[in-house]
Formats: C-alpha cells, structure tokens, sequence
C-alpha cells in the first residue's frame, strides 16, 4: 500500500502535537508516560518529534488521559492556523 505525501498544513499540526504533549509532559519521564499509556517509549518519541505527525486516534487519546489533556484542548492548538487554512 502506498502512503500519500503528508502536506506541509499536517506536518506542522503534527510538530504542534508533539511539541503540546512534550509541554505537558513536562519532567516526567518519557518512558514512564508511555507505560502508562501502553505505548513504547519510541512511539511517543516519534509523535513528540513530529516523526509520526499523524498518529492513532487512540494513541493520542492514550497520551491525553495520562497528560490530563482533553482532546478537545488537543484538537483546539493543533488547528491549522489561519495561514495554512
């Protein structure tokens, strides 16, 4: 199966998710957040990094609840911006 090209708009709503989890992770441990959401540490690295901008619903819904991030906030700052809209 052939994957279409990611646009410029979903790679920067992807880094903007990354950088927002990264946020509200805040000192704990990266591995321990993944744990906790039943991912492994190189999943969440990548959606923190913006390596993997379009992520699980689930996983991100999994990170969320152990954030205590509401999707509604995530889906709010990860809106393209006016300019890329």
């Amino acid at each position: 199966m052939v994957r279409t090209p990611l646009t410029p708009q979903e790679r920067e709503r992807g880094e903007r998710l990354g950088q927002l989890l990264r946020q509200a992770r805040g000192d704990r441990s990266m591995v321990e957040v993944a744990a906790v959401a039943g991912l492994s540490p190189e999943t969440l690295r990548k959606i923190e990094t913006g390596r993997a901008p379009t992520p699980a619903f689930f996983t991100v819904a999994a990170v969320a609840a152990v954030l205590g991030l509401s999707m509604d906030e995530l889906a709010v700052s990860c809106a393209p911006t006016r300019a890329a809209a």
